[in-house]
């Protein structure tokens, strides 16, 4: 038996399901009416934010935070916060000496956006810094360290020894940003015991050094490379180090969880659950499950939504149909199907003349309306925003 609806019955349930399509697309909101511009007032500096594992907008978003400089190569500039409300910029440290203007100055915030963390070179002696958002007072949390990445709603950092030459400082450290109290969870001597021949045959020394660690959002885990220092003092070098692998470790429990034999620009899932890393592969760690939800998408440096819906990631897309040779893309994809939206395509080939080239490194706001990145188009490395339609 046929029946015969009124027309206006039929466009309000289309209407509908097309309301009900567009609901259940994690991707729609970033699909059309994304606008992009600059974060910083001034294009003609270096505007840069520091890495993909942590977003330069505070938790509340309120501030955005990165690095800026007037050299050529950038390696040399200061830290400032502009007021998104206001566009209202800060110098909240200067006179920055950085390792390259690849990650600036690990620039990052902690202890729930009230405080911020970074790293320079001073006098010849690398420390690591806190500053006091409320007084933009400074002081030293660990000297003859570099800075990893922490959670910007935490209140410890992971410090580690210089790569090249880390001296006395081999193990994974953690300081609390306010009370500058210092705990060591995990020993290279740990490290050893427990992967040992792995090391041996990669680095062919059990000589070696944690390096670069990062915690996950709530802080009960962190994963690490593995470093084989040069011994020298040039750290503006390929060859200051070997570091290669991925150690996970609960620092809740106390235990090492795995090793991963490849780093592939890891970053954390929002529950702290899996690792997700070039070639959009995530990682269960708990049962070692390799997953990867969008393998048709980009990918350099991805990193997961607030909402663990999406993720964001850079690529160089020199050999894809919509690419140039130098140019690269921010891509947002699905987490559930191979499903993506390339948001822009840019030349990055210029920007400042570090020696380790700078690279987009796309981030979400915490609300995961916003991405954050760099673009190296002209002569300065200028660091950009999309923001979604609400």
């Amino acid at each position: 038996m046929s029946i015969i609806r009124p027309l206006a019955f039929v466009v309000t349930f289309l209407a509908l399901s097309q309301l009900v399509k567009a609901g259940d697309d994690p991707l729609a909101a970033w699909r059309k009416g994304v606008t992009i511009r600059d974060v910083a007032p001034d294009t003609e500096r270096h505007s840069i934010h520091s890495y993909f594992n942590t977003s330069p907008e505070n938790p509340n978003g309120k501030y955005v935070l990165y690095y800026t400089s007037v050299t050529k190569n950038g390696e040399y500039g200061d830290l400032r916060i502009l007021e998104r409300a206001t566009g209202h910029e800060t110098i909240v440290a200067g006179d920055i000496t950085t390792e390259d203007a690849h990650r600036a100055a690990c620039q990052q915030w902690s202890n729930d956006g009230k405080s911020i963390v970074y790293h320079e070179v001073r006098d010849g002696h690398w420390r690591v810094m806190a500053i006091d958002v409320a007084t933009l007072k400074a002081k030293v949390l660990a000297e003859d360290r570099q800075v990893g990445f922490g959670s910007a709603t935490g209140e410890w950092v992971p410090v580690y020894g210089q790569h090249w030459n880390p001296g006395k400082h081999r193990n994974l450290e953690l300081v609390h940003v306010v009370t500058g109290e210092v705990r060591t969870p995990v020993t290279v001597e740990d490290v050893v015991r427990e992967y040992g021949d792995w090391i041996l045959g990669k680095f062919g020394t059990t000589d070696i050094s944690i390096f670069f660690p990062v915690m996950c959002p709530d802080e009960s885990k962190v994963f690490f490379k593995l470093s084989r220092p040069s011994g020298g003092d040039d750290f503006r070098s390929k060859q200051a180090s070997y570091r290669e692998g991925k150690v996970v470790y609960d620092l809740k429990a106390g235990k090492f969880i795995r090793l991963i034999e490849q780093w592939g620009h890891p970053s954390w899932s929002p529950d702290g659950t899996a690792i997700f890393e070039k070639g959009n592969y995530s990682f269960d760690l708990a049962t070692g499950a390799k997953n990867r939800p969008a393998p048709s998408t980009i990918s350099n440096h991805p990193s997961i939504a607030p909402n663990g819906k999406l993720f964001v990631t850079d690529a160089d897309v020199t050999k894809r149909p919509f690419g140039q040779p130098g140019y690269w893309a921010i891509a947002v994809g699905s987490m559930q199907q191979d499903e993506s939206v390339v948001l822009t395509v840019f030349d990055n080939a210029h920007g400042a003349s570090t020696w380790r080239h700078n690279h987009p490194h796309p981030a979400f706001s915490a609300d995961g309306s916003r991405i954050y990145y760099n673009v190296n188009e002209g002569p300065w490395t200028r660091l950009m925003v999309a923001e979604c339609r609400q």
